[in-house]
């Protein structure tokens, strides 16, 4: 078992920064775990800390493929990228670290807001 760390945005950019002093690059980094979702079986990876990761892709006021204006899309990048990195690796496999290429624009040069900017305000909580 292990346990998670205590400020896990906090851990993504101390990750992040000592990366950077020892390879002279700031990749984003998140720290993800499994997560069970109300009205669907099974798990899926999701962002608990993240450093350096646009966490989240507003696509309201944009135009779909079919012109119409989206008006509730926000995608969960930061989300959508732990599931991916878990789809590389299994459970059991004891891999500690995922690198996911292809993705740098989701990559900021500030830390950003952490894996709090995908929490949903208390207002729009289903279920408090």
């Amino acid at each position: 078992m292990a346990l998670l760390p205590a400020d896990p945005d906090d851990s993504a950019r101390r990750v992040r920064g000592e990366i950077a002093d020892a390879c002279g690059v700031r990749p984003g980094v998140i720290v993800a775990d499994s997560f069970g979702r109300p009205w669907r079986i099974g798990q899926t990876d999701v962002a608990i800390g993240c450093a350096g990761v646009a966490v989240v892709d507003d696509w309201r006021g944009r135009p779909d493929r079919e012109r119409q204006t989206l008006g509730a899309t926000l995608i969960a990048t930061a989300d959508e990228l732990a599931a991916t990195a878990d789809l590389t690796r299994t459970k059991d496999s004891g891999v500690p670290v995922v690198i996911v290429r292809g993705v740098a624009h989701s990559v900021t040069s500030d830390d950003g807001p952490g894996a709090g900017g995908l929490q949903r305000p208390a207002a729009e909580d289903l279920f408090r």
